[in-house]
């Protein structure tokens, strides 16, 4: 949610994110609404201020008048009683006013929220413009010392490769068609060392942000309130991405929500709360299950682990203090955290540089980190696997989520987020980059602790 001090001291730079980002929001009517809105506001407070000063002022006074009335006769009873009628009559009249006004308020308000809610976070004025994910920038790339980005698999490693689909058939990793079976399309079942390499991965990417970058694990719902879906931003804009559980209708109260991502929950924590300056930053990271509808993605993907309905991921977010420096700083590290751990595992990888159209509603910045997928495309493609966002104070103006600074001064904190690790998309690199040519799977030593040492698959 956009500040709206700010968008109408500085409308252009609000019609020009939305340009920017390629989204469709009139700015210029929430301009006019707003303007509508503060108007009623003010006739509202004028009324009621009136009330009061009725409410203190015309009891004693009717009272003299009456007192005044017993006495009188002619035209001075006529005008006696005429004035109390009217003074009697003045409350109901302001009362008519205040309901009038706020008839006015209910016929534009949930209009004005509507589009306060769509109107994205500006773009940060660094970031490359362009209309979609073709424009995204490459910021560079790493590959192991036995990897070559100018030859091709059979050059690098002198043999054919096989694809995951080959991979995870060959060695029982994946079920495909018994989860088809069960849940539909884009559904599997990880089987035997499958599940035990997925879980491996997500075991490594919370202890590595526990144990080495000082993050303190969360277990945060997975079903969450649409309040919490529309603080973090998700909704409106995602809400045909997202499952929807209508639980109202069975008299429950609410209906509920299945997340896409950990960062509902961790960002949901400290909704409507005050920190202190010294709380912050919050460190956290979840490893949860995430559940998309794919809306829109017919015909992408539909083959094997990288476009699915059900995954399981590690997140962190960071909340910090309202400082451009210190959000571009952690933004930094948890890029260095992703390709610290892509590297541990041997995975080859490149970062790009979002481009304005490719940000979404809530990041001002955005950095993906595609690894190499030896078998997607013709010869091999990046696929994304991470991405690392700045967000400002978007996501905690949503969430009411404020500190103090050291001046006393109440501020909205700054949000970040990163994904650590997403599984079983990463079982596609991790397979592929490490198939040897008798179709085995060498497994990085960081993740045998947590196979019980197992060091090959096959």
């Amino acid at each position: 949610m956009i500040d709206l001090k700010d968008l109408r001291e500085n409308p252009d730079r609000y019609r020009n994110g939305v340009r920017d980002k390629c989204m469709d929001v009139d700015v210029d009517r929430l301009l006019a609404l707003d303007e509508a809105r503060r108007a009623i506001l003010a006739r509202q407070e004028t009324a009621r201020a009136e009330q009061n000063r009725l409410s203190k002022e015309i009891g004693p006074r009717i009272g003299q008048l009456k007192g005044k009335l017993k006495g009188a006769a002619g035209e001075e009873k006529d005008r006696l009683e005429i004035e109390i009628a009217t003074l009697e009559a003045k409350p109901a009249q302001l009362k008519a006013e205040v309901a009038e006004e706020e008839r006015h308020m209910g016929a534009i308000e949930p209009e004005w929220r509507a589009l306060w809610l769509q109107v994205p976070q500006p773009p940060s004025n660094d970031v490359p413009k362009g209309k979609g994910s073709a424009d995204n920038i490459e910021i560079r790339r790493w590959a192991p010392k036995s990897w070559d980005f100018s030859k091709s698999f059979v050059q690098n490693r002198g043999f054919m490769p096989r694809n995951h689909l080959e991979l995870v058939k060959l060695h029982g990793l994946v079920d495909f068609e018994r989860g088809v079976k069960m849940a539909g399309t884009r559904h599997y079942v990880l089987t035997g060392l499958g599940l035990r390499l997925h879980q491996a991965v997500l075991r490594y990417a919370v202890d590595f942000m526990a144990d080495r970058r000082g993050f303190t694990p969360m277990g945060v719902p997975v079903l969450v309130k649409e309040e919490c879906m529309v603080g973090t931003g998700f909704f409106p804009a995602g809400r045909e991405q997202a499952y929807h559980i209508e639980e109202s209708k069975r008299g429950s109260g609410h209906d509920l929500f299945l997340t896409g991502t950990g960062e509902v929950g961790l960002m949901g924590l400290h909704a409507d709360e005050i920190l202190a300056a010294e709380q912050l930053p919050l460190k956290y990271c979840t490893v949860s299950t995430c559940f998309r509808r794919e809306a829109g993605a017919a015909g992408r993907d539909t083959a094997g682990l990288y476009r699915i309905h059900q995954f399981d991921k590690v997140e962190q977010v960071v909340v910090c203090k309202a400082d451009d420096a210190e959000s571009r700083a952690w933004h930094k590290q948890m890029i260095e955290t992703v390709e610290m751990i892509l590297q541990s595992m041997g995975l080859a990888y490149r970062l790009l540089q979002c481009c304005t159209g490719d940000l979404g509603v809530k990041n001002e910045d955005m950095i993906d980190i595609e690894s190499w997928m030896p078998g997607r495309g013709e010869g091999g493609e990046f696929g994304e696997t991470h991405s690392a966002s700045r967000l400002n104070d978007f996501q905690c103006r949503r969430l009411n989520l404020r500190y103090r600074d050291e001046s006393g001064k109440m501020r909205f904190a700054y949000a970040l987020n990163n994904t650590v690790a997403a599984s079983p998309r990463i079982l596609i690199p991790l397979l592929e980059m490490h198939q040897q040519e008798d179709g085995s799977v060498l497994v990085p030593e960081v993740l045998r602790p947590y196979m019980g040492g197992i060091a090959k698959i096959g």
